[in-house]
């Protein structure tokens, strides 16, 4: 799954960089959008991500690039691979952050319970591929 957002002011922290925790959150939406797509009526909440290292500062206009792919599925869960790489203006492209998140489905009484048995894969088919 791909997809991009554009640093504005409201992103940046003190020293004029993106904020940290806006880069996080953005991930988690983007996981959470890909594990329902690839689930789909499954209840999604996020239980983890791997190492959190900020490669690069983020600069404000930076247009973000968010690549999202399933690497495992267990019983219960599902974990992504993500990968964030910026593109100022001009400039060429760098990666600048990678985490895997990892979503578990939960039932009514908000336990673990087991995931479909057949994935879709939704989230990896491009926009003519899918049915709406």
């Amino acid at each position: 799954m791909e997809n991009f957002r554009l640093v504005r002011p409201e992103h940046l922290n003190h020293h004029g960089y993106l904020f940290g925790g806006v880069l996080l959150k953005w991930l988690d939406e983007f996981g959470w959008m890909a594990a329902t797509l690839d689930f789909p009526g499954s209840t999604f909440v996020t239980v983890g991500m791997d190492e959190i290292n900020f490669k690069k500062r983020i600069e404000n206009g930076s247009i973000l690039r968010f690549i999202i792919k399933p690497q495992r599925t267990g019983k219960t869960s599902v974990t992504y691979i993500a990968k964030v790489f910026t593109n100022q203006a001009g400039a060429q492209q760098d990666e600048v952050f990678t985490t895997k998140l990892t979503f578990v489905n939960i039932g009514e009484n908000g336990k673990p319970t087991p995931l479909p048995t057949k994935c879709q894969y939704n989230s990896q088919k491009k926009e003519n591929e899918l049915l709406f």
